[in-house]
């Protein structure tokens, strides 16, 4: 039996997060696109990995995003929505238990901490984990 695969998508007007993501909630890999490469990306992704899903947030962007994704991809695929309520500071967090603070940034404390880079593709990996849990 093979894995099932979804595609986190945290969609943005400059950049956008993708994760993806087992049903065992295995980040496989994620990365964080600008915008206009986001389509490319995907259609990538679409191609190598048997993506049963793409899991996209449902706030700021998504209903132009959608309408882009079902236009632009090369396969015919599911596109789940799901609330992304909150999942900016929960990526925060996520963040820093992925990759530690060093030095001065370890003494701050977790609130005054800012990741050091975008963190759309964390919020990408979260909206899969929300997904996967709701379907639970």
């Amino acid at each position: 039996m093979s894995e099932s695969y979804y595609l986190g998508f945290d969609p943005g007007r400059d950049k956008c997060g993708l994760a993806i993501v087992t049903e065992f909630q295995q980040v496989i890999t994620h990365r964080v696109v600008l915008a206009d490469q986001a389509l490319n990306v995907i259609n990538q992704v679409l191609a190598t990995y048997a993506i049963q899903a793409i899991i996209i947030g449902d706030q700021t962007t998504s209903k132009i995003w959608q309408k882009k994704l079902k236009e632009g991809i090369s396969q015919e695929i599911v596109i789940k929505t799901v609330n992304e309520r909150n999942s900016t500071l929960e990526a925060r967090d996520r963040y820093w238990q992925m990759f530690p603070p060093h030095g001065l940034t370890k003494l701050l404390p977790p609130g005054l901490r800012h990741p050091p880079r975008p963190i759309d593709d964390i919020v990408a990996i979260l909206l899969v984990e929300r997904y996967l849990k709701a379907v639970r």
